[in-house]
């Protein structure tokens, strides 16, 4: 004898929010997400409800990264009131050791 077993019905999916995926979707439909980074800006992707990591395109990446020029550095410096005063190192003479060769 055959025995039907009825499931419930599969509860809907909360409606997502602009700008936020759950990994499971943004695995599933990468090329969507890739495309709303593009239209949209950054994505944000969870992973158990907890806020895991956000999807930016690679212009904004580089915007926030930065280029590693010392140019910011040298601006402060030279835009410092203290720019006329003189920095000199102290130099300590360190006593040195005989060597048998």
């Amino acid at each position: 004898m055959t025995r039907i077993v009825k499931l419930p019905p599969k509860s809907p999916r909360p409606p997502r929010t602009p700008g936020r995926w759950l990994l499971q979707d943004a695995k599933a439909r990468f090329s969507e997400l890739v495309r709303r980074v593009r239209s949209e800006g950054p994505q944000l992707v969870t992973v158990h409800g907890r806020e895991e990591v956000v999807v930016v395109s690679a212009e904004e990446f580089r915007r926030l990264k930065g280029s590693r020029t010392g140019e910011g550095l040298i601006s402060a410096m030279q835009a410092s009131p203290y720019r006329e005063i003189g920095i000199e190192p102290e130099r300590a003479r360190l006593p040195v050791r005989d060597a048998d060769l």
